[in-house]
């Protein structure tokens, strides 16, 4: 782990990339904690695994009786066979398609887990060293319970990732993103990945330079859980409720979650961090500042996580 030195920064981001939901910057205050250097590997996943016998939420049956509590009311119970252990798959498009109908490249694939990211005849015996995925959050609680540490805020992810660069539009400063910085997605998304900066997919932990605070891949890769619920206008209400040119000091997140985009979902957690889909055509959110909202029983090819620790009062 990383040590993270106590500061203050600005979070947010009033960058041309920006969404609404990055705004209003406002001047937080953090704490100094302990931050996993890398992503949690399958090699770091599997000894627990291992030692606790625990399956991933992938690695269970569907629960109809808790999904429909994320569906409008009525919408009809899934074939038995869509209902088995599964998660959802990227495939990558023929054709140009619109890059606002994510179901365009997201499949949802039976035999799916973190075992087998792609799918039952997947495999990641030679990727010991890549990012955990298809872990949902509940998955990854478990996890840094097990280590004796917890999910980062979201406030401390963005200070940690901007490494020192505060008001910075990246993690490495304010120069355009380039193959050599992060693992992200080169040429027409989601048909043809160039691959410059040489992964179709996950890329081993350490391939990109660390950032200030010396953790690696905090820009694209994978997308990271963090602890806080999901609400699009959280800044916009925390900023309301601290004194003009005062710090709000180590927030939590809301207490309360909404999406638009799932607004049936009663719990919206927040990943940060992007990942190897990203594309500036659609997503930009390699960004420090950059914020996603996934159901915390959701899984994905594309979302893993990293641990923090407190330090000791």
């Amino acid at each position: 782990m990383v040590l993270i030195p106590a500061g203050e920064f600005s979070m947010g981001s009033v960058d041309l990339l920006a969404r609404a939901d990055e705004h209003p910057i406002h001047r937080v205050r953090i704490n100094a904690f302990w931050m996993d250097a890398t992503e949690v590997t399958n090699q770091q996943f599997a000894k627990f695994v291992d030692a606790t016998g625990y399956k991933t939420m992938a690695e269970r049956p569907v629960d109809w009786e808790e999904l429909k509590k994320q569906v409008p009311v009525g919408t009809p119970k899934p074939p038995d066979e869509m209902l088995q252990p599964g998660s959802l798959v990227f495939v990558q498009s023929e054709t140009s398609v619109p890059t606002n109908d994510p179901s365009r490249w997201w499949v949802w694939t039976t035999g799916a887990s973190w075992k087998h990211p792609e799918g039952p005849s997947s495999s990641i015996e030679d990727r010991m060293e890549h990012p955990v995925v298809q872990v949902a959050f509940v998955d990854a609680i478990e996890y840094a319970k097990w280590t004796g540490k917890r999910l980062p805020t979201e406030a401390e992810w963005e200070y940690a990732a901007r490494g020192g660069l505060d008001g910075k539009a990246n993690c490495w400063g304010n120069e355009p993103i380039v193959p050599t910085r992060a693992n992200t997605w080169q040429g027409e998304f989601p048909v043809k990945n160039e691959q410059l900066d040489g992964f179709t997919r996950t890329a081993p932990t350490k391939s990109f330079a660390p950032n200030g605070y010396g953790l690696y891949e905090m820009a694209g890769n994978v997308w990271e859980w963090c602890a806080d619920q999901y609400r699009p206008d959280t800044y916009a209400i925390r900023a309301e409720s601290i004194e003009k040119g005062a710090c709000a000091m180590n927030p939590q997140g809301p207490s309360t979650s909404f999406d638009a985009n799932n607004p049936d979902a009663p719990d919206v957690r927040v990943n940060r961090g992007g990942s190897f889909l990203c594309n500036d055509s659609y997503c930009a959110s390699y960004r420090p500042s950059a914020r996603m909202a996934t159901t915390p029983d959701t899984s994905l090819a594309h979302l893993g996580f990293r641990c923090v620790q407190s330090l000791p009062k």
